[in-house]
């Protein structure tokens, strides 16, 4: 039995922007679920990463506020210096709680909480980076029967995150950039 997409995560940090900006144009623009985009990134009040993912898509690129109410058709981008939280399938919540592996957003806090509400119906991407954050969560997002994706380390501009994910987890796939909007596209069928 094919299991129905609810959400689909992506997590990175170092080298993923390069990834996003080829894999966003790919997706299609009736994406059947959200996509949340959790990136280790520097707090700025002139943060231009919305803006700049926004070029790259047809899809509505937005940063999470607390108490949003997720749509289909839409990419939301955690702010930097907030965990993200589900509290159902529509609604989220950011928290200030302290950083888990130096990082706030924390991968592993928003995959392990997506986990909680969506069981099987998540599913989850960890990109290129240089801790091991999203290990745990992807651990979370298997023991619930989600889908777990992880980039092909040798197209990993830094590949310790997936390394680390692919010997610690039993992953579903393991991608290279060109190969993931084909994929997330096919989860909407």
């Amino acid at each position: 039995m094919v299991k129905r997409t609810e959400i689909f995560l992506i997590g990175g940090s170092a080298g993923s922007l390069t990834v996003l900006l080829e894999v966003l144009p790919q997706l299609n623009d009736d994406i059947s679920f959200p996509i949340i985009i959790i990136l280790h990134r520097k707090s700025h009040p002139d943060s231009v990463l919305n803006a700049l993912l926004s070029n790259y898509t047809d899809l509505e690129v937005c940063e999470v506020e607390d108490k949003m109410t997720l749509k289909s058709r839409c990419i939301y981008l955690v702010p930097p210096d907030y965990h993200l939280l589900f509290e159902d399938k529509h609604t989220v919540s950011l928290d200030s709680s302290e950083k888990l592996n130096y990082s706030r957003p924390s991968i592993d806090v928003t995959f392990q909480s997506a986990a909680e509400i969506f069981k099987e119906s998540a599913a989850a991407l960890l990109l290129s980076g240089a801790n091991a954050d999203g290990v745990d969560g992807l651990q979370y997002i298997k023991q619930n029967s989600g889908l777990v994706v992880v980039q092909e380390p040798g197209t990993a501009e830094v590949d310790y995150m997936p390394k680390q994910a692919i010997s610690q987890v039993k992953t579903d796939h393991v991608l290279r950039p060109d190969q993931m909007a084909g994929f997330i596209n096919r989860l909407c069928r």
